[in-house]
């Protein structure tokens, strides 16, 4: 069976951005800039961080 667990991608201090799923978004250990989402598939969420790459609003790894 596949996960619905929506996604998200979450820019931290440093610049890079990160694909997490949702029940971690509100994770008070988390420094989270900004944030991207929900995403229903990986696939998507990775395509979209890719565009965030080339857009200059995140570091890559």
């Amino acid at each position: 069976m596949e996960n619905t667990q929506d996604l998200y991608i979450i820019k931290r201090p440093t610049g890079h951005c990160e694909i997490i799923p949702s029940k971690q978004v509100g994770n008070d250990n988390l420094e989270i800039i900004e944030q991207w989402g929900p995403f229903t598939s990986e696939e998507e969420a990775i395509a979209r961080r890719v565009g965030l790459i080339r857009a200059g609003k995140c570091q890559p790894v």
